[in-house]
């Protein structure tokens, strides 16, 4: 009678029992307070910056959903209109180095264009950095 019991409540609830099909990734975040990106250089030679975080998540993953874990962890960057400015960090297969590719940028408190961009829909792959530059309230974003 038992068994029977757990297959009709596995049966009424499924989505609370169903795993992700798609096994996450993890993703190297590396951040900026001055609203610039870091240099390609202090990516060289095995090296990263020291500002990193480690976040596991899939690759349909929205950069509102990256502020949003990045906001967690500095909580100076939840006050309203902080930018957030990203950038994929990738090898470059032409010559030694990395290059950079400006993705897209969120804001604190407001809804952008941007928010809904996908890692995915931006060519992200695994392996690839992420660099957020963020910029304070009340200071424009450098050009």
């Amino acid at each position: 009678m038992s068994s029977g019991f757990a297959a009709g409540v596995f049966n009424f609830c499924p989505s609370v029992f169903s795993l992700p099909q798609t096994c996450p990734l993890l993703l190297r975040v590396f951040t900026t307070n001055n609203g610039r990106h870091h240099r390609m250089d202090e990516f060289s030679r095995g090296n990263v910056p020291s500002s990193e975080l480690q976040i596991y998540t899939w690759m349909d993953a929205t950069l509102k959903e990256l502020t949003s874990l990045v906001k967690e962890v500095y909580p100076e960057a939840r006050k309203k209109g902080t930018h957030f400015n990203f950038a994929i960090v990738f090898t470059d297969v032409k010559r030694p180095g990395y290059r950079v590719k400006e993705i897209g940028s969120t804001m604190s408190g407001r809804k952008g264009t941007d928010d809904s961009m996908t890692l995915q829909s931006q060519k992200f792959q695994i392996g690839d950095y992420l660099d957020i530059a963020i910029t304070p309230p009340n200071r424009a974003p450098p050009p």
